[in-house]
């Protein structure tokens, strides 16, 4: 019996092709973009797609992954890196059987990759054409951002090194996609011990205005700060 069933899990594993995808976000211009590539051959020819591959015999997915990352584009480091989730739907590809595993990735602003001739930067609100179920994927990747948003620090792994509030301000409403307070934001994130200030200050611009604290995130890798957030009910109208 256990031996049968070893061999039919074996079987099974080799009935699917698995891939592994990244969603490669980046605040670019004050907004939140994702780096896509444009498929040269059926099925969705000129679609734009997630950058991914196939999972090798005796992969692990987040290597696989990081691999096909490494292979596709030349980021120096990403800041955060984690699992998103697996789709199965037996016809998202309309050739074959193929389970797709995909990451949420996070690049800071200061990243500059060199991009092959088919792969950009594109704005989350405003997607292409995209392959597959791709489009739903970004779609599922900017929810678990503004979700964790709320609870962690991860805006540490969207934002530069250092930053003034107003900086601070312009990549959350990036990702989150709606108008953040100053106040509020700098009041919830000093309270929660997010971010410090440094003994930097801002040059004032071309515009005058006084010079501006300079702040950092306290920890550069990922931490719950209100761990009740994501448990909260949603509000009613």
């Amino acid at each position: 019996m256990g031996v049968g069933r070893r061999y039919d899990d074996r079987v099974l594993a080799d009935r699917f092709r698995h891939e592994a995808l990244g969603v490669v976000f980046q605040v670019r211009e004050q907004r939140l973009t994702v780096l896509l590539w444009r498929r040269a051959e059926p099925p969705f020819a000129d679609a734009w797609a997630l950058p991914g591959g196939a999972l090798d015999a005796g992969e692990r997915l987040g290597a696989s992954a990081s691999r096909h990352l490494a292979a596709k584009v030349d980021i120096p480091q990403i800041a955060h890196l984690e699992q998103l989730e697996t789709r199965s739907d037996p016809v998202r590809d309309p050739t074959e059987r193929v389970l797709a595993t995909a990451y949420l990735a996070l690049v800071t602003p200061d990243a500059r990759p060199r991009l092959p001739a088919d792969t950009a930067w594109h704005a989350v609100d405003h997607l292409p054409p995209t392959a597959f179920d791709h489009g739903s994927i970004v779609g599922s990747a900017r929810n678990r951002l503004r979700a964790k948003l709320s609870y962690t620090n991860i805006g540490f792994a969207l934002a530069p090194e250092e930053f003034t509030i107003s900086q601070l301000r312009d990549t959350y409403v990036a990702a989150l996609g709606q108008q953040v307070s100053a106040t509020n934001l700098q009041r919830i994130l000093t309270r929660r011990g997010v971010i410090e200030p440094t003994k930097n200050i801002s040059r004032p611009t071309s515009t005058g205005g006084r010079p501006a604290t300079v702040y950092r995130f306290a920890a550069r890798e990922l931490v719950v700060t209100n761990p009740f957030a994501a448990f909260r009910p949603r509000a009613t109208g």
